[in-house]
């Protein structure tokens, strides 16, 4: 297994992740380059952006979100099995549940504000 720099239980829920959206490490091409932005002489200096591309369904993630290239090697595998969900499950991938259950809280809370106050006597 991969050391990711995460805990052994988030390691193997990934494992276990990928085994179900049919993602192994062979598939996988990965690259890393210099990342952009805030950090200052170290980003400059050190290639912790990774670059990772399944090659059977040509999604490509890059990850940028740590200063650490092992999170990042995490986080883009994790996304990789995001978007993978997404386009395999449709309407019942879990992050396709979560954005339906903000929006249903959005229109409850635009239909409550467009209702008139209660009438208030003294």
């Amino acid at each position: 297994m991969i050391d990711f720099g995460v805990s052994e239980r988030k390691a193997s829920e990934l494992q276990e992740r990928m085994k179900k959206c049919g993602v192994s490490e062979a598939d996988l091409e990965e690259h890393f380059v210099r990342s952009q932005g805030a950090g200052g002489q170290k980003v400059n200096k050190t290639s912790t952006c990774v670059h990772l591309k399944h090659l059977p369904s040509g999604l490509s993630v890059k990850m940028q979100k740590s200063r650490s290239q092992k999170l990042n090697r995490y986080y883009a595998r994790k996304r990789l099995c995001e978007l993978l969900e997404n386009s395999l499950l449709g309407n019942e991938s879990p992050e396709a549940k979560k954005l339906s259950s903000i929006r249903k809280q959005k229109d409850r809370r635009r239909r409550r504000a467009r209702r008139p106050p209660p009438n208030e006597e003294p």
